[in-house]
């Protein structure tokens, strides 16, 4: 029987080609201060749910194809992209016609093509990727997590990816300190440092490349992309790393939650590589 990626043409797609896969269907049952009525990747940070941010930073290097694979309260998130348009642009409507609105921001109408897949609200990621693999049409996808922002070059990403000849790569960070560091002399505080990146080891931080071929290694039945199938794709030596030092914040907690917010409101938002 043939595998997926001998089904695909294996012609090297184009960045615009390229899928962009974002799980989007975990309830973030450790955030619910900041919302228990939305999916996680639709809580907000600066206005716009997170997930809008993630997609944005995709666009800026020419990415524009999504697949959201959705589970919880999924309706949700097809309302906000039905709706995309009506809900960021400035229009004129005549309420006493049938007629259209008028849109008067052209720059809110996206690029994007964006589908979205309900896959169960109890289904683990690994299986969620499986459930859309029929929207993975190109050699090489995309993947990452519906709650993390980076500044993490994508471009140089896909040309990681390419240039290792390997099934997967994933993207490696360091990991950021729970708590504010201080340095001191003998008797005072001479530094503090909130919430500094460890500069020790690393972490997986989302971002992957995969070739087509990673869609063999999973089913509607796994578990989670970590417990499995990253884990065979290591053993066989299958997997590269690209290392990013720069920004990286994954949105677990409340705490992070108003973490990012204050970013962005303080115009330090290092994830927002995009012009407006």
């Amino acid at each position: 029987m043939a595998t997926y990626a001998q089904e695909v043409d294996v012609v090297q797609s184009t960045v615009s080609d390229i899928p962009v896969v974002i799980p989007c269907g975990g309830q973030g049952t450790r955030i619910r201060e900041a919302s228990d009525k939305l999916p996680k990747p639709m809580i907000s940070v600066g206005g716009r749910p997170i997930l809008w941010h993630i997609m944005k930073m995709y666009s800026h290097h020419g990415f524009r194809r999504f697949v959201l694979p959705a589970g919880y309260k999924a309706g949700l998130i097809k309302e906000y992209f039905l709706h995309y348009r009506e809900q960021h642009a400035d229009f004129t409507i005549e309420l006493g016609s049938h007629q259209p609105a008028t849109f008067h921001n052209a720059d809110e109408a996206e690029d994007w093509e964006v589908t979205v897949v309900e896959t169960g609200e109890q289904t683990e990621t690994a299986a969620r990727l499986s459930k859309v693999r029929q929207f993975l049409d190109a050699d090489t996808f995309m993947l990452t997590y519906g709650d993390g922002v980076s500044d993490v070059d994508l471009t140089a990403l896909l040309e990681h990816h390419r240039s290792h000849d390997l099934i997967g790569t994933v993207t490696a960070v360091h990991p950021v300190s729970r708590f504010g560091e201080l340095k001191t002399d003998d008797h005072s505080v001479t530094e503090f440092m909130e919430k500094p990146v460890i500069d020790a080891g690393w972490i997986n931080g989302g971002f992957f490349a995969f070739d087509a071929a990673f869609l063999d290694y999973v089913n509607d039945d796994s578990a989670m992309l970590e417990s499995d199938p990253l884990p065979k794709l290591t053993s066989e030596g299958k997997l590269s790393m690209y290392r990013h030092e720069g920004f990286w914040r994954s949105m677990d907690t409340y705490r992070e939650y108003i973490e990012l917010n204050g970013l962005w409101d303080r115009g330090q938002a290092d994830w927002k590589t995009w012009s407006d």
